[in-house]
């Protein structure tokens, strides 16, 4: 067999049928002119992880130092049923890289966050791919499974290596942030004093004494519908029944059916639980980063270990089942989850960075220099946002220099950046696989 296709792969299997002790002289095979093979009806279905495509028929006489003998092949065309691996394979992987793109929407502080998402999703990509190619026979070439699974493991440990740097970069704009503020503490110390006491100087007006809150985000209600019904029906169960043919022959037609009871206990009830715990979420705080992406990811894989642990015992077949719909579903319920609270902390801060901006244009002098200081030409405010203070010398590079010098920050532009070339590239990535393996 030829795996380098897997699990996109055409089989070809040959069947000859010739003469050993008789040639050409005595018998000779000729396939018929009209319809050569005769199939069964039902036979392309009959195999579960194959699709029978074609049959042809060709010659394949030999000729040996005895003489030449006849004979005839068979050559059955099979195709690998896709939908099984697509199921099991193609679409969990490609649900665990997008969960590993959550973490450029959360926010440059939540580490503990950030870090589980992208260590867990890497290693349950790891435990995936083991888990695939433990039934295949060891190749000395690369299968097109092996291509995909490679991939998404790279995107995946490059997201983890992403937030490293953001990190990196944000711990370095806090560090030359200090080191300015402590500058210009340095320059103008006969005026400059702490927010949280009153000024004594000698000001050109009346002294003023403030004191500032710092809170991540503002707190506000939100009000969330679930607009979601699963229904489980029931379905009767028949053990057998008797049919009284013409004559004295009785026939007897047994009906099989598996253990509902077993299935509803060791699936369904577990799959609606894990569901409804992942809604959970819609009920914690948004401030709440590492309990809210700890509980969906959790979920999330434990689906996915759950529905590889069911098919597990199941052979692979070329149809749809119920199971897979069920575990589809739920998988799909789960990951929306996890999307929304991606799309509530992004705009959380959003918001929270707007009400910050319209807050800060309506502030004015809040220090209150003393004449001496005027005289002397020092500057005559000083603003409360220390973010200005922070510089960029992440690059030497002029070029690269300016292109990072914006308003925000490395490191939310690092992750600004990472929303959209992460799903690009993976995007190439698939017309790629596409073009390449299954055309």
């Amino acid at each position: 067999m030829s795996l380098e296709y897997y699990p996109l792969d055409r089989q070809t299997c040959l069947i000859d049928l010739a003469s050993y002790a008789y040639t050409t002289d005595d018998i000779k095979y000729e396939w018929k002119v009209t319809n050569p093979i005769q199939q069964k009806e039902g036979l392309r279905q009959s195999l579960p992880s194959f699709e029978l495509q074609d049959v042809l028929t060709d010659y394949c006489t030999s000729k040996t130092n005895t003489g030449e003998y006849s004979c005839l092949r068979t050559k059955m065309i099979l195709r690998r049923e896709f939908s099984y691996y697509l199921l099991q394979l193609y679409i969990p992987s490609f649900m665990l890289v997008i969960v590993s793109w959550v973490s450029f929407w959360l926010d440059k502080d939540s580490v503990p966050a950030r870090v589980t998402l992208g260590v867990t999703t890497l290693l349950t990509m790891t435990t995936q791919s083991s888990g695939i190619n433990a039934k295949l026979p060891p190749v000395s070439y690369t299968k097109a499974i092996d291509v995909w699974i490679g991939v998404c493991l790279a995107f995946i440990f490059g997201a983890l290596l992403e937030f490293a740097l953001v990190n990196y970069a944000a711990r370095k704009d806090m560090t030359t942030g200090q080191r300015m503020l402590s500058k210009q503490r340095s320059q103008h110390a006969d005026y400059l004093t702490s927010g949280y006491q009153p000024l004594t100087a000698n000001p050109t007006r009346p002294s003023c004494c403030f004191r500032l809150f710092v809170r991540r985000y503002k707190e506000r209600s939100k009000r969330i519908d679930v607009v979601s019904r699963l229904v489980n029906t029931a379905v009767p169960v028949s053990n057998y029944c008797f049919a009284e043919n013409t004559g004295e022959l009785i026939q007897c037609f047994p009906h099989s059916f598996f253990a509902v009871s077993y299935y509803l206990i060791q699936l369904y009830i577990p799959c609606i639980m894990l569901v409804v715990v992942s809604w959970v979420s819609f009920w914690l705080d948004k401030d709440a980063v590492p309990a809210r992406v700890s509980l969906g990811v959790t979920t999330l894989l434990t689906m996915t270990t759950q529905a590889s642990g069911i098919n597990s015992k199941l052979p692979p077949v070329s149809y749809i089942k119920a199971v897979d719909v069920w575990i589809g579903v739920c998988l799909a319920f789960i990951f929306g989850a996890l999307l929304e609270y991606a799309l509530v902390n992004y705009h959380g801060r959003q918001e929270f960075l707007k009400k910050e901006k319209k807050k800060k244009s309506g502030i004015q002098e809040c220090l209150c220099p003393s004449d001496q200081a005027f005289a002397q030409g020092a500057r005559p405010m000083m603003r409360l946002d220390m973010s200005v203070y922070r510089r960029r010398r992440l690059f030497s590079l002029p070029g690269l220099r300016a292109w990072f010098s914006s308003n925000s920050e490395v490191s939310k532009r690092v992750d600004l950046i990472s929303r959209f070339t992460f799903p690009t590239f993976f995007a190439v990535f698939l017309v790629f696989y596409y073009v390449t393996y299954v055309k």
